[in-house]
């Protein structure tokens, strides 16, 4: 198995030990749900019923369903093994660590705190600095939204973003010279249904 995985994340560019990586994996699943929560006991009585009348089936999993859980667990290893520290961002962005620090806090950067230092999801730095447009689109996103649904936003194609007649990533887009302001407003609505 340690051959096999050491050339998936390989051929991923991910520069990590399999067993450290796999302990990536046992971390981030661990931060999730139970592996097989009873989906009824998070509501009350007259939440179930209304929910099972619209269809919804509120029984647990079976040892047979695919584990939900899975995708994200491995997204949340993949965004984890590859942010920067704090050391590596400044480096990248040519300013001293506290800078790096202080635009975390005003939200100019984004990240989150891991095993007593902040972690920076490498998809906002280009080789030489931070993503153009970056601060716009941070300032229209809710400050509760997790590092791994922003990360998501901004590596998935959207429709409404297009390069070349293709739908690109918000990330794609700002790299290409976009303007930040459509990125902004469909990252505002990041967690609110659709």
């Amino acid at each position: 198995m340690t051959a096999s995985l050491r050339t998936v994340l390989a051929k991923a560019g991910l520069r990590v030990d399999p067993d450290e990586f796999l302990t990536l994996v046992e971390d981030a699943a661990r931060q999730l749900s139970p592996a097989d929560p009873d989906p009824a006991t998070y509501f009350t009585d007259a939440q179930r019923t209304a929910l099972a009348e619209v269809g919804l089936d509120l029984s647990p999993a079976t040892g047979d369903d695919a584990d939900h859980r899975a995708r994200t667990v491995a997204a949340q290893a993949v965004l984890r093994d590859s942010a920067l520290t704090v050391a590596d961002a400044a480096g990248t962005i040519g300013v001293d660590t506290s800078r790096v620090r202080h635009r975390l806090l005003a939200r100019r950067l984004s990240g989150w705190k891991d095993r007593g230092g902040w972690r920076l999801p490498a998809w906002q730095f280009t080789a030489t600095g931070v993503l153009a447009g970056l601060e716009t689109v941070l300032a229209a996103i809710d400050a509760d939204q997790p590092a791994l649904v922003i990360a998501a936003f901004m590596t998935t194609p959207q429709p409404d973003l297009r390069l070349d007649g293709a739908p690109a990533t918000p990330r794609q887009w700002l790299l290409a010279g976009g303007d930040p302001g459509p990125v902004a407003e469909l990252a505002a609505v990041l967690g609110t249904p659709a």
